[in-house]
């Protein structure tokens, strides 16, 4: 390319390059790109002499200043470089040993059938279980974010930021800030049972990564977990995202029902939710409680109890956590903020036994490097003047209210055709539907009409077992929204109903 015609090919190419959003850029920023571009795709040849950056300007029509902008910025990235006395040149930029392959087969963007994805990270995208839909009828796991005690929030924040502590804003010592912890333990004691110490509660940004990090301590690759059969749809993706296999265990009215053939083959992990189970909502009775306990004992098993939303109980006093009753110091227990406050908090915690206490600080910090310090600090306050506490009696009282609503809702259209369970607590009940009813399709619809319901039957592991149903949050719905909402989903369930069913009353 002659001199001139570097002139021409500036000239076509500048006026036209915009900004992400649609404006021109400045001149320098322009002859940069436009050069780093025509050196990267070889448009100018490795070699080829540029001219001088007082000579460009005037053909450009720009100042100096403005071309050695550009020539400056590219040859400190590597695509020009100079040489004494002789000028400004381009620079080779492929190395020699890759040159005739890169010449010989030019990169060629993937396909969507091949980015690369490992055999985990297809099956872990594959069966996700996330939703870009995070509020509104019937988004099932999500509190009313909107009754949140915003100005209390922001006073106690307003408060750690004229303080001005360096401590709050650099990462988290091992564990978490120690108030926080202190707050919790104190917290778990009197309203979960939990034996615990500030020391054996670990601060995390939620279940997930609580799991992550015991997984990833206590177990090894290709080592088993029982897992509810349904459950949670992280609980599988987390394990298997880092080789635990996971072994589908049914629940029954009284809870995880271990079967001989079960026993007879010990897992490392043992993830239940005793106190709510989800997504179907029984409680595990006692006697399976002490036999869990102490078949986990016997074969030095490692029990996770997720105890995500066990606050909310409207029948009766929230139940006594697992770990309570655990004499042998085998269950590790985790909770979240993210029901009882707000799920973009991000903050947890995890409560292990006192010899595993020091080394999973260490794993924490080691692993996650945490920080949000200066969250878990308003958080701390929060707890400790009460306004944790009032917060969840009042949120109480209303999701009880919105319960009564949904439940007066599915009467009205169903009368005693369809059974749901769960709902004694949290904040969804899951309705069942007959065994031939398409609830994937139901869910489909109902989001094309903007309602969002889960499918129960993909909760479950086992297919074979799999039962149809739909899972309805009622939280996040205003209560005035619940009867109409409802009114809309019944319909689009009706149409959906299978022939040989029972018949549904006309609504």
């Amino acid at each position: 390319m002659r001199i001139a015609s570097l002139s021409d090919f500036l000239l076509q190419r500048i006026d036209r390059t915009l900004d992400a959003g649609g404006q021109r850029q400045p001149v320098n920023r322009q002859i940069y790109q436009v050069l780093r571009e025509a050196v990267w795709s070889h448009a100018l040849p490795v070699g080829l002499q540029l001219p001088s950056s007082r000579y460009l300007a005037l053909e450009l029509g720009v100042s100096r200043n403005t071309v050695t902008y550009a020539y400056e910025q590219l040859i400190s990235e590597g695509y020009l470089e100079t040489r004494a006395g002789s000028g400004t040149f381009v620079a080779d930029t492929v190395p020699d040993r890759i040159a005739g392959a890169a010449n010989a087969a030019p990169a060629v963007p993937p396909s969507r059938d091949e980015v690369g994805l490992s055999q985990r990270g297809a099956r872990l995208v594959g069966q996700a279980g996330v939703n870009n839909v995070q509020w509104g009828a019937f988004m099932p796991g999500i509190p009313d974010v909107t009754l949140f005690p915003n100005k209390i929030w922001s006073r106690l924040q307003n408060k750690h930021w004229r303080r001005s502590r360096a401590e709050l804003l650099t990462y988290a010592d091992a564990g978490g800030y120690l108030p926080l912890r202190e707050a919790i333990a104190n917290y778990l004691r009197v309203a979960r049972s939990v034996n615990c110490s500030a020391g054996q509660v670990l601060i995390t940004t939620g279940i997930h990564q609580s799991m992550d990090l015991a997984a990833r301590l206590l177990g090894d690759h290709g080592e088993r977990a029982w897992v509810e059969d349904p459950c949670y749809w992280g609980t599988r993706s987390v394990l298997q995202s880092i080789g635990i296999e996971t072994v589908p265990i049914p629940v029954d009215g009284e809870g995880m029902q271990m079967r001989p053939a079960d026993l007879l083959q010990p897992p490392r992990f043992i993830i239940v939710t005793p106190s709510h189970q989800y997504p179907l909502g029984t409680v595990m009775s006692l006697s399976r409680r002490r036999t869990l306990l102490d078949y986990a004992a016997t074969q030095r098993a490692w029990i996770i109890e997720d105890d995500y939303d066990s606050e909310f109980r409207y029948a009766s006093r929230p139940l006594p956590s697992l770990q309570g009753m655990d004499a042998q110091e085998r269950v590790l227990y985790m909770g979240t903020f993210s029901k009882t406050m707000f799920p973009g908090l991000r903050v947890g915690y995890l409560v292990v036994p006192k010899a595993l206490a020091p080394v999973f600080g260490t794993g924490l910090s080691e692993l996650y490097r945490g920080g949000q310090t200066f969250n878990q600090a308003i958080l701390a306050d929060f707890m400790v003047e009460g306004h944790f506490a009032s917060h969840i009696r009042r949120m109480r009282m209303l999701y009880a209210e919105r319960l009564h609503l949904l439940r007066d809702a599915i009467a009205q259209h169903f009368g005693g055709s369809v059974a749901t369970t769960g709902g004694e607590a949290g904040l969804h009940l899951a309705l069942c539907l007959p065994q031939d009813c398409d609830d994937l399709a139901i869910c489909q619809e109902a989001a094309r009409q903007g309602l969002t319901v889960r499918p129960l039957s993909r909760y479950y592991m086992d297919a074979r077992s799999a039962r149809r149903g739909l899972m309805l949050g009622y939280a996040a719905v205003p209560s005035e929204q619940i009867g109409p909402a409802f009114a809309r989903l019944a319909a689009i369930i009706r149409a959906y109903w299978p022939a040989g069913a029972a018949p549904l009353p006309t609504s």
